[in-house]
């Protein structure tokens, strides 16, 4: 599933072809993705300006000039791509359309932005723009990882008396928004902290110093387009490419990066996820 960094590569794709324009005409080619879509969701979406692309956590919301924001999630496998855009960033010719594109917005720019999403875990709903922060979906999202409220006293307060493990720790969504698997694989391991370590017995300064270490890891990964490992594109339909800086996910049996180091890097299983680290360098 994208994380942080993926959603944000998306937005950031979107912004020049949808901010400042109105949807001249949207189309939604089936009734659902992961669940129904909202009432009248393509005459709602019609016609209005698309105000601003924000992202929470791994979500994206276009606030709407109707007073409506319209949130989507991609899922598994969804993507947003952008053709005939007018600033000549994207291909200039619409393609054919595919099995797949389940929601297309033609703007009024000339540009058309399609949703597809094979395997349809994907969603889209509509909220009042008023109060977004309270939908169900993001009610409960804790701070931003690159914004001002993501700090080390919150971290350190959020892991006091924490028995679970950091790696299950940093992928609460209450604790930070927008983390998953691979960001935090890649956090613990420059951080020298072992995924296995309860979080409530690591450290003060240790918790502190993951901060500015995960905003990192997501700043060099959100520069690299993101992580393309199965179905991931960018929104003009290239690959994202920091999966070939990872140090430990996906590296099982392969010596580790840290000068002096080699040690295999080692794969176990937490919660039914996968957790790549170096048992040498992450204590």
């Amino acid at each position: 599933m994208p994380e942080l960094p993926e959603v944000e590569t998306v937005r950031r794709g979107l912004a020049p072809s949808m901010e400042g324009t109105v949807i001249a005409q949207a189309h939604v080619n089936r009734p659902d993705l992961r669940w129904p879509f909202p009432d009248r969701m393509a005459e709602r979406l019609s016609g209005q300006t698309v105000l601003q692309l924000r992202r929470r956590s791994k979500y994206i919301l276009a606030d709407l000039s109707s007073g409506e924001t319209l949130l989507i999630h991609l899922g598994m496998s969804g993507r947003m791509t952008v053709s005939g855009d007018p600033l000549g960033r994207f291909v200039h010719d619409h393609p054919s359309p595919e099995k797949h594109d389940h929601v297309v917005f033609d703007m009024a720019n000339g540009a058309r932005v399609t949703f597809n999403d094979p395997r349809r875990f994907g969603a889209m709903d509509l909220l009042p723009t008023d109060g977004w922060e309270t939908h169900k979906l993001l009610a409960d999202i804790g701070p931003e990882p690159l914004g001002n409220t993501f700090t080390s006293d919150h971290l350190i307060d959020a892991f006091k008396g924490r028995n679970t493990p950091v790696k299950s720790a940093l992928l609460d969504q209450r604790i930070v928004a927008g983390l998953g698997n691979i960001y935090v694989c890649e956090a613990l391991f420059r951080g020298g902290i072992s995924p296995t370590r309860k979080a409530g017995r690591i450290a003060s300064d240790r918790v502190a110093s993951l901060v500015p270490i995960i905003r990192q890891v997501l700043q060099d990964a959100i520069e690299a387009g993101g992580s393309s490992l199965k179905d991931f594109r960018q929104a003009d339909g290239e690959l994202g490419y920091f999966q070939h800086s990872f140090d430990v996910y996906g590296r099982e049996g392969d010596p580790c990066r840290t000068a002096a180091c080699a040690t295999p890097i080692r794969r176990i299983v937490q919660s039914g996820r996968s957790s790549f680290y170096c048992p040498s360098c992450q204590r």
